[in-house]
């Protein structure tokens, strides 16, 4: 029996977030639930571990009975994989004098963090968090004639090895894991569609391949220019662990929120913030403070569901705040294929009704609707 998460705030009640990774969408689903989200995983790839386990530990092997001068790890989830094997394979106790032996470097934070919980230290570590960084710094410190081991991510294509080659070491490659392909790619593709339809309120990338592969999906279940449409209105929130995991999101049109650091805890701490801190996007309103969610409003913090309608004529009439939104614009915000006048008017009713009779949308006679907003001095 799932124990339920611990609920820290009820910041992102009422916020659907989406999860398109396989890799501790548990810890991350219980960060966000304990903040009043419900979250959706759908991983858009799956990590294989261990990938020829008897070639990585004859691998391993060889690395204690030719030490390596430097060891490159590129990601903390290999890195911790490749101790694990060592040590099912009773090689760990033979390995660590190796490494406490060699220079570390590691590709960000994460690939430090996995080298500093399996008792080693990291001499350098990348701060842009790329290969071609970590490259650089390598080839230019001079590691001609050098024994390097590296400890290669899920996709394997970084061009080190080439590298290092070329600047005259000797390379031993460690492909610890491989990125495979989703467990359900349909549930993919509706999770695509599902963002662009408004259905959800943020998407959380911790992988750059992830990423990329969710974009590729969007593509195919023709949901990307709604994705990118909704994101870049502020209707969906699109965030990224890092910069490297931004880079297919930047590619594809979309600007994602970047944490300060590289961690899951930082990443749920800047939606938080984003949904709830002092620069959140509120609306003041005669009725409070107003915040628009895919399946409801939150004023002054408590949340009241709304059905589709409601809240698609709300985020019409937040477009400008205390503007007159023609009935002809709200038929038109409607996605309902019977979307009319009298839709119009049946939303505005339903939406008054669930909030108790709150004078939230004013109707300006013979003209349209309007928020009762509130100047911002006074709110």
């Amino acid at each position: 029996m799932t124990t339920p998460a611990r609920t820290i705030s009820t910041v992102l009640q009422g916020c659907t977030v989406l999860l398109p990774v396989d890799r501790r969408s548990g810890e991350l689903s219980a960060a966000l639930e304990r903040h009043g989200a419900r979250v959706r995983v759908a991983p858009a790839l799956t990590i294989v571990p261990h990938v020829d386990d008897d070639e990585l530990i004859a691998q391993t092997r060889s690395l204690v009975d030719d030490p390596p001068d430097v060891v490159v790890a590129t990601t903390g989830v290999g890195f911790r994989a490749w101790m694990e094997t060592a040590d099912e394979a009773g090689l760990h106790d033979a390995l660590a004098p190796v490494l406490d032996g060699a220079r570390i470097v590691a590709r960000g934070p994460k690939a430090r963090g996995a080298i500093q919980q399996a008792g080693f230290e990291a001499d350098w570590v990348a701060e842009s968090e790329t290969a071609a960084e970590l490259r650089d710094f390598l080839v230019a410190e001079g590691i001609e004639g050098l024994h390097v081991a590296v400890q290669h991510h899920g996709s394997g294509a970084d061009g080190l090895d080439e590298a290092f080659e070329a600047a005259g070491a000797r390379v031993t490659s460690l492909t610890i894991y491989r990125w495979g392909p989703p467990p359900d790619p349909e549930v993919v593709a509706a999770s695509t569609q599902q963002v662009a339809r408004g259905e959800i309120d943020a998407v959380l990338f911790t992988s750059a391949p992830a990423a990329r592969e969710w974009i590729l999906a969007a593509e195919r279940a023709e949901a990307l220019n709604g994705v990118a449409s909704r994101a870049a209105r502020g209707h969906v929130l699109i965030a990224a662990v890092g910069p490297i995991t931004a880079g297919p999101l930047l590619e594809a049109g979309i600007t994602p929120l970047i944490p300060d650091r590289g961690r899951l805890g930082a990443l749920v701490r800047a939606v938080v913030t984003h949904y709830g801190g002092a620069d959140a996007a509120l609306i003041p309103t005669t009725v409070g403070r107003l915040g628009i969610r895919s399946s409801g409003i939150v004023l002054d913090g408590d949340f009241t569901p709304l059905p589709r309608t409601g809240v698609e004529i709300l985020r019409a009439l937040a477009r400008n705040p205390g503007a007159v939104v023609s009935r002809a614009d709200l038929i038109a915000a409607l996605s309902s294929a019977e979307a009319s006048g009298h839709a119009v008017e049946v939303a505005v009713a339903r939406t008054r009704e669930a909030l108790g009779g709150l004078d939230l949308i004013r109707t300006v006679y013979k003209r349209g609707y309007r928020l009762d907003v509130i100047d911002e001095e006074d709110a």
